[in-house]
Order: C-alpha cells, then structure tokens, then sequence
C-alpha cells in the first residue's frame, strides 16, 4: 500500500512541475467553465445561441487569465504595468480564438446542422491548442535577464 501511496504522491509532483500538464488541468477547468456557462444559459434563458457562446468565453477567459497566470506560467510581471501589459496581451490572444470558437460553432451548428452542444464540445479541442501556444510563446514569456 505504502508503494502505491509513493506513487500517486510522485505522480502528481510529476504533473505539477510539468507546465503542460498544468496547462491541461487548468485550460480543463477552463473549459468546463465555458462549457458549463454555455449550456446554463441555453438551458435556462431565451439567449440566442452566439450571445450564449460569447458570454460563455468570456466568463473562461477571466477565469483562464487568474490561473494561468498563477498556476501554469507563473508570470513574471512585478508591477501594475506589466500585469495589465499581459492581461491585454491574454485577452487579446484570446479573443481572437474566441473569433474562431463562435465562428466555428456557428458554422457546424447552423450550416452544417450539427448539434450546437456538439459543436461547442468539438471545437474546444482547437482553442486549447490555440491558447496554450499563445500563452506560452507570447503572452507569458519569461523577462530577460539584464
């Protein structure tokens, strides 16, 4: 029992220390945070399907800047300045998935008449590739030593 217990504890410092793998767990809440608000909102409003899908990335993207800033990245920003540089640069690399996520899901939903639930889940894939290359190569980026 003490070797499976070592294990596991090994297992998640393996998956802590591994940005990726962080990346993973935290882009996952993410989305089940963009998933979750995208279905309340069509299940129990009159919300039209993209002002839904909109309100619904929006609530991830404030969610996705405060822990991947924290968790995953770590940002580097010392001031005031430099945190609002960053999250301009967050929201802005994530608005333009979000282009791609709204388009998308419209596209499969109301052209290809796919379930837009469907649709929502799929293209989620996509933007988590997305986002983690944004964020890794230009928005958290560590500052270089002078």
């Amino acid at each position: 029992m003490r070797k499976i217990v070592d294990f596991i504890k090994k297992l998640i410092l393996w998956c802590w220390n591994n940005s990726v793998m962080r990346y993973i767990f935290f882009g996952g809440c993410a989305t089940l945070v963009n998933l979750g608000t995208y279905y309340i909102l069509r299940l129990f409003t009159n919300l039209n399907m993209n002002v839904a899908n909109t309100i619904s990335v929006v609530t991830a993207i404030i969610f996705a800047y405060f822990t991947n800033s924290r968790f995953v990245f770590a940002s580097k920003a010392s001031n005031l300045k430099e945190h609002f540089i960053e999250f301009v640069k967050f929201v802005s690399a994530r608005l333009t998935t979000m282009v791609i996520e709204v388009g998308g899901v419209w596209l499969m939903a109301d052209i290809i008449h796919m379930n837009d639930y469907i649709a929502k889940f799929l293209i989620q894939f996509i933007v988590l590739a997305l986002n983690y290359v944004f964020s890794k190569f230009l928005i958290f980026t560590k500052k270089k030593e002078k």
